[in-house]
Formats: structure tokens, C-alpha cells, sequence
């Protein structure tokens, strides 16, 4: 009955060994394409900043000459 309750006990420890090696890689995996996501994400709103930027000075310039030309 001992020797059961000992292959029992490494049953587990191996079980969790097991989650740990194969788990732990995925989740840091799946956490770096969810940084990679949100990296990216913010580099696109970074680019739609300065797009915005470029769009209205374009615009200030263009009101200015028109109305320098009136």
C-alpha cells in the first residue's frame, strides 16, 4: 500500500513537471504575440498621429496661401 501511495505522489510531481515544461513555453508564447499585438496597434496609432499632423499643417498651409492671395 506504501509503495502505491509513493508511485502516486511521482505520478503527480511528474504530471506537473510535464504541464510545467510543455506549459509554461506556450503561455509565454501566446504573452508575446499579445505584446507583439499590442505593439503593433500602437505603432499604428503613432503613424495615424503623424498622418493627422502632416494632414492638418498641409491644411494651415494651404488656408494661409489662400488667404494671403485674397
Amino acid at each position: 500500500m506504501k509503495a502505491m501511495q509513493i508511485f502516486k505522489v511521482a505520478g503527480f510531481i511528474l504530471a506537473g513537471l510535464f504541464v510545467l515544461a510543455c506549459g509554461v513555453p506556450l503561455v509565454l508564447m501566446l504573452a508575446g504575440l499579445a505584446l507583439g499585438a499590442v505593439g503593433f496597434f500602437i505603432g499604428l496609432a503613432g503613424m495615424l498621429i503623424k498622418l493627422a499632423v502632416i494632414i492638418a499643417v498641409g491644411y494651415l498651409v494651404l488656408v494661409g496661401v489662400k488667404s494671403v492671395m485674397k
